[in-house]
């Protein structure tokens, strides 16, 4: 007679899952710390108002070195995209294309921040750039979402000034 032996599972010499990680946080003996991967841009110092706590910056603050970086060519403009709301985008991608705010030799800078209050949750902000020894003007509209973020609603730049070489 024949017999059908029957064939148990044997378990396989590899788990099918990972294992288990390591939950000691110290390093092994020698070994550098972790260093994130991509490079930090350099610190910008803050420009506080005054009265205002050094370590807070103001959200004009904030939304001025953005769109120089965008204008001056330093950024692409879709590093924009969740800051701003409405037209905003679409305009500033214009503005961004001809680069308004770029400089042969020097890096522009922020000179001077001004802003009014247009109503509960808006402000209208008019920044100078300097760039060597050329000033421009810049404006952005900013309003305070539901989520309770500052998001740019317009900008624009002064006309650039025609010089003798032009």
């Amino acid at each position: 007679m024949n017999k059908v032996m029957s064939r148990t599972p044997h378990p396989h010499p590899r788990p099918r899952h990972r294992p288990p990680t390591r939950h000691d946080t110290r390093r092994p003996a020698g070994a550098p710390p972790r260093t994130p991967a991509r490079r930090a841009p350099p610190p910008q110092p803050p420009r506080p108002a005054p009265g205002e706590a050094a370590g807070r910056s103001r959200p004009t603050d904030v939304f001025a070195d953005r769109l120089l970086a965008v204008l001056s060519g330093q950024r692409p403009v879709h590093w924009m995209l969740r800051h701003t709301a409405g037209r905003a985008y679409d305009d500033l991608a214009g503005l961004a294309a001809r680069r308004p705010l770029r400089a042969r030799g020097t890096r522009p800078v922020v000179r001077d921040i001004g802003y009014y209050v247009a109503g509960e949750g808006a402000l209208e902000v008019f920044a100078r750039i300097a760039a060597g020894d050329q000033l421009r003007a810049l404006a952005f509209r900013l309003e305070l979402g539901q989520d309770l973020r500052w998001r740019c609603t317009a900008v624009e730049t002064g006309p650039r000034a025609r010089t003798a070489a032009s």
